[in-house]
């Protein structure tokens, strides 16, 4: 197809709308004709790179030297690929009856921002940022190693964003690498906005209650993976990125892990598995005890707690349902919430309701320290999907526990062990201590 055609048919496929801008360069015996989309494009490095050396410029072979030259300059490829530069902020330059594309796109969202989910005391402050050419900047600057790779694909068939994907050709393993292309190639559908998304659309399986992709936003992190031997997913226009493949134990770990010593990063990590088996087992615990098995505690503590519980009109299961349920719906408005008022209103509604339910004995003041002690505990670990995860899991062993009784619950905790045995991410297995790299380096005095 000549450029003629080219620039017809591009200009069929903005008929319907005016947001198309045409701009005619003529000066002596120099002509060039402009194609792009205003909102889109920097004016200002449009004048400084284009208009302004066109008409200082002598000749127009000249003008098309000093293109060539420009890092922003490419060559017109097929027509799909044009109008895709287009609507990515390109400008189309159409001289001596060839099409050429310069790439001036305005960019706002280029700037690193702070960390906001991820936040350590010690260590980096900085997170990704929206611009996809920017993350690839910052993880290149920290990971100076020539054998770095990154590799770009398109998806979505509305907004069409980008994935880097991006790896150590001399750590990663290839089956990994393979899966995850595969996958990538899969992905049909329209519109892809957002990292969590293309998690759940990379997850092979449907149903999954627990997470095979850590998602982060903090480039030190992103370091640490690439030379672990993982694949970074980081899809542009966001400040996520996903590394695969990971196992159950890298969602139980933070980067001030490694900014520690031995000791006090050890008693972090018992200080978070404590969390987590508080907050997984403690409501099952409390049901199974106080209805099938009260002989378990001390005669003290099971007389305090039956005493707690004088005038409660609901059983055990009930009365933990309850207040689970109350602090779910305060977890979710505390991220709803404006965040000038969210910590306020949280705070002062879980007084409020721990008071009012005790007055009211529709809960024990034990059910209440139950509750918090939960609510604490889910905040310890580190990764939110995790988290999540971990919160549905709470509920099935109370619904277990309520009809089995502490036999129930221990059924089900074996049962959640052979589940997370018999699956993997990208063909590691889910329960393995850490993912070594292809190529592990020897330790000293190893043979």
């Amino acid at each position: 197809m000549s450029s003629l055609e080219t620039i017809i048919w591009i200009n069929e496929q903005f008929k319907d709308t005016n947001e198309l801008t045409r701009k005619t360069l003529e000066y002596e015996d120099k002509y060039a004709l402009l194609f792009y989309i205003k909102p889109l494009i920097d004016q200002e490095l449009l004048q400084k790179l284009l208009i302004k050396p066109f008409f200082e410029m002598e000749t127009e072979n000249q003008f098309k030297l000093y293109l060539q030259a420009l890092p922003q300059f490419q060559e017109s490829q097929s027509k799909e690929q044009i109008r895709s530069a287009v609507l990515d902020g390109n400008t189309i330059i159409l001289m001596q009856n060839q099409l050429y594309l310069l790439d001036v796109k305005l960019s706002n969202n280029d700037q690193v921002n702070a960390t906001s989910v991820e936040t350590t005391i010690h260590g980096s402050q900085l997170a990704l940022s929206d611009n996809l050419s920017t993350n690839i900047n910052v993880i290149r600057s920290n990971y100076q190693q020539p054998s770095l790779c990154v590799e770009y694909v398109t998806k979505g068939e509305v907004n069409q964003p980008k994935v880097a994907i991006i790896y150590d050709s001399e750590k990663v393993k290839n089956g990994v690498l393979e899966a995850i292309r595969e996958r990538l190639q899969h992905i049909d559908k329209q519109v892809i906005t957002s990292t969590t998304q293309l998690n759940n659309f990379l997850n092979g399986r449907r149903f999954s209650l627990f997470p095979q992709m850590i998602m982060t936003e903090r480039p030190d992190r992103i370091v640490y993976n690439i030379a672990g031997g993982k694949v970074i997913l980081v899809l542009d226009r966001n400040p996520q990125a996903l590394a695969t493949p990971a196992v159950f134990f890298d969602f139980m770990t933070t980067m001030e892990d490694n900014y520690h010593t031995i000791m006090i990063s050890t008693f972090l990590r018992i200080l978070r598995y404590i969390g987590l088996f508080i907050s997984l087992l403690l409501p099952g615990l409390y049901v199974g005890i106080t209805s099938f098995a009260p002989e378990v505690f001390r005669t003290e503590l099971a007389l305090t707690i039956a005493g707690s519980r004088v005038g409660v009109p609901f059983s055990s299961f009930l009365e933990v349902l309850f207040m689970l349920f109350f602090m779910e719906l305060l977890l979710e408005a505390s991220i709803r919430l404006p965040k000038a008022i969210s910590a306020t209103a949280t705070t002062v509604g879980g007084l409020i309701l721990g008071t009012a339910v005790t007055e009211a004995s529709l809960a024990s003041n034990i059910m209440v320290v139950i509750v918090s002690a939960v609510a604490i505990s889910t905040f310890v670990i580190p990764v939110n999907e995790m988290a999540f995860s971990i919160r549905i899991v709470r509920l099935l062993f109370i619904f277990i526990t309520s009809i089995f009784g502490l036999a129930g619950l221990t059924l089900g905790l074996y049962v959640l062990i052979m589940y997370l045995i018999s699956i993997d991410s990208f063909g590691e297995p889910y329960l393995q201590l850490y993912v070594s790299p292809k190529n592990k380096p020897k330790m000293e005095g190893e043979t």
